[in-house]
């Protein structure tokens, strides 16, 4: 092993261990947003840890949290294969974009993935907040879908953040709740996945990032778990609302931040 090899692996451990309460209760403040509406959990925790390390370190800790519970999250439903066979291109794209996008985020352009951060999540803030409601038809599925998955890619490739455009598109769908949430399951999984590997492909996954990622597993669950409890006493459609606000402000934070330096 090279002396510098060496330097940064200890750099890096430096700083994981020196954010990791903040780190432990973020995946269990994120895994409790999860647990109450049913996504989040990588949005909530690319925003606050975005704050205090770069895009692709904040991505990288995602991944075994996001990989685990979107797993369980696409496979608990009942209608996996026939989603599958519906919206193969989407997820097609998905990898495509992903794999795109993922040389910004690795640090070749560190300063613009941190804006980019920033703009995705003020972006996605404000579309929640808005309320507003799409209805996409069937016949538009076939090309649509790719360029969805495409632009949901990349934007995840470049960010961590891969809530837009898939979580609106999937929702204009009309599926079933059900089958919605197995959607959005599925998408969240293959963007994970896609996103390990494009992080990997630009050797930005270190082991040593990955062992705390393993680690912040446990918070997520337990914040889930704590979320449902949650679920049961506040409204769903409040508790949203409040988390919207509060991920505009954390998407303004970082975007200010970027642009200042």
């Amino acid at each position: 092993m090279s002396v510098a090899r060496g330097e940064h692996i200890t750099a890096v451990m430096s700083e994981l261990l020196h954010h990791l309460p903040l780190i432990l209760s973020t995946f269990f403040v994120a895994g409790g947003v999860k647990g109450v509406i049913g996504l989040g959990l990588p949005t909530v925790a690319m925003g606050v840890l975005g704050t205090v390390m770069v895009p692709a370190e904040a991505a990288a800790l995602l991944l075994i949290p996001s990989a685990l519970t979107n797993v369980w999250q696409m496979i608990s439903g009942p209608r996996l294969a026939p989603l599958l066979r519906r919206l193969w291109p989407m997820m097609a794209t998905v990898c495509v974009g992903t794999l795109l996008g993922s040389g910004l985020i690795s640090g070749n352009g560190g300063r613009y993935a941190t804006m980019a951060l920033g703009a995705a999540l003020a972006a996605y803030s404000v579309l929640g907040l808005s309320g507003k409601r799409f209805e996409v038809a069937s016949r538009d599925e076939k090309w649509l879908g790719p360029m969805i998955g495409l632009s949901t890619g990349v934007i995840c490739g470049a960010t961590g953040v891969f809530v837009i455009p898939a979580v609106p598109y999937l929702a204009a769908l009309g599926l079933e709740r059900d089958d919605l949430v197995q959607a959005l399951g599925l998408s969240f999984t293959v963007s994970t996945f896609a996103l390990a590997i494009g992080l990997a492909w630009h050797h930005a996954l270190p082991a040593q990032t990955l062992g705390v990622s393993l680690l912040a597993l446990v918070p997520a669950l337990l914040g889930m778990a704590a979320g449902g409890a949650i679920r049961a006493i506040v409204s769903p459609a409040t508790f949203r609302f409040f988390f919207y606000v509060g991920l505009l402000g954390l998407g303004g934070e970082i975007l200010w931040r970027a642009l200042s330096e």
